[in-house]
């Protein structure tokens, strides 16, 4: 009876595509770096975050003859060293974190930046998208507006729940707490005004709710301790609007240092879409103006398109810029995995 001959696993070796590829994994105190075994004894080095650390690396990245590097998206660790090693001519692979370890094959015992160096090598990594450098910088004070809306917002929920808490059915009855008509009567209120006619009075005309249902709600129990929060409350929700208009100023320079595509004083606009003009986010005048920065900056005005206002404009600007050359189609574009971070 003729024996059965075992069959022979075969492991496919994949082609080398970038020899010259180093792996990065980033901490917040330290930093693991692999390079090709052939470039240095000591393949696998560590370095701390410092800045002096950080240019040490490039410097043994460049001696070992590495022209490109992967390394995952972690928080914002990978910002400053990512700036330095672009700043050294070598080109960075920013890889989604979940991208790569979804990558069949890894093995436990592997440490994560000789994982990643070897995946470069051979091709199996896809860097996301990162824009220029001055698109970059409109986009963090942009995110840092965010964020300051954000906390205003929380400030505006705190003096709500003080007028609940004194049954001042203020805000049940405007649809703006911190309109003309909300803020006059909160000031009037913490200065010690307690008519509520009076109080009323301070309606502005534009207001639907009549001066008798606005004084009926102002009719409550004006005690210290809740007085005390929403002072605070108040004082508060100005200070972020104070710093929200410096952050839009300041986003406001960046924007005009992009390159212009379009002259809008050569080919002007045509008129504005209602939306536009009657934006309740912004004031109309400040979308005017976002609608033509978006339009220089782009080369046509996206607020034509349904359902994009000038902040969904603003924000196109500031999270991918002008340059669309990287996403080869319509669908790459939606269903970039990111990070448009950073």
């Amino acid at each position: 009876m003729p024996r059965k001959t075992k069959s022979k696993k075969t492991t496919a070796v994949l082609p080398v595509m970038h020899p010259d590829a180093a792996g990065v994994d980033i901490g917040a105190t330290e930093i693991y770096v692999a390079v090709p075994s052939d470039r240095d004894p000591e393949s696998v080095r560590s370095f701390q975050t410092f800045t002096e650390d950080l240019m040490a690396l490039a410097d043994w990245l460049l001696q070992c003859q590495i022209r490109t590097v992967a390394m995952e998206s972690t928080g914002v660790y990978w910002i400053p060293l990512m700036q330095i090693l672009e700043a050294r001519g070598v080109e960075v692979f920013l890889v989604n974190a979940r991208y790569a370890k979804n990558v069949p094959g890894r093995r436990t015992d592997v440490s994560d930046c000789q994982w990643l160096q070897y995946l470069h090598s051979v091709g199996l990594l896809r860097a996301s998208f990162r824009p220029a450098a001055e698109v970059c910088a409109v986009r963090s004070p942009l995110r840092h507006r965010d964020g300051l809306v954000e906390l205003a917002s929380h400030h505006v929920q705190h003096m709500q729940k003080a007028l609940d808490q004194m049954n001042l059915q203020l805000h049940h009855v405007i649809s703006d707490l911190t309109g003309t008509t909300g803020l006059a009567i909160l000031d009037s209120v913490l200065a010690g005004e307690r008519d509520v006619n009076q109080l009323a009075s301070l309606r502005d005309p534009r207001i639907r709710a009549a001066k008798e249902t606005i004084a009926e709600s102002l009719v409550g129990d004006y005690r210290p301790e809740h007085l005390f929060t929403l002072r605070q409350s108040l004082s508060l929700y100005r200070t972020y609007q104070k710093e929200i208009t410096e952050c839009e100023s300041e986003i406001q320079r960046f924007l005009r240092q992009l390159e212009t595509k379009v002259d809008p004083v050569a080919q002007p606009l045509p008129p504005a879409k209602d939306s536009v003009k009657k934006c309740k986010v912004i004031p109309p005048v400040r979308a005017l103006a976002l609608r033509e920065e978006g339009y220089r900056v782009l080369g046509v005005d996206l607020t034509t398109i349904p359902g994009m206002s000038v902040l969904h404009v603003q924000a196109v600007v500031a999270e991918v810029g002008p340059d669309l050359s990287k996403f080869r189609s319509a669908a790459a574009f939606q269903l970039v995995d990111g990070p448009l971070s950073g």
